[in-house]
């Protein structure tokens, strides 16, 4: 049986830095993040708690395949698919809970 996935992109508050992750629970991967579960990863260190893009997929291995494709891209491309969903870059995470 396949599992589903998503591609998910973490922010700082300052919006000046940005993490593309894959997951095949994103609620849980977010609460991870925002409670620095990994004290010496990435996102801990650089204080990258809000979900500001995420994309579901109905394997994970597209999943995957889009997150290789996404930090393949120049910052300003990551920036444009961000605002094109997400104009004001606010923070998702008050819909992933609720889920």
């Amino acid at each position: 049986m396949e599992r589903g996935g998503c591609v998910y992109i973490m922010t700082n508050k300052g919006r000046s830095v940005l993490y593309i992750g894959v997951t095949s629970d994103l609620r849980s991967r977010i609460y991870e993040h925002q409670h620095h579960k990994y004290p010496s990863s990435f996102t801990a260190r650089y204080n990258l708690e809000c979900c500001i893009y995420y994309e579901f997929f109905s394997d994970i291995e597209e999943a995957i395949q889009r997150e290789k494709q996404l930090k393949g891209w120049s910052r300003s491309k990551k920036n444009d698919l961000i605002s094109s969903v997400n104009p004001t870059w606010k923070d998702l995470w008050i819909e992933i809970e609720t889920w």
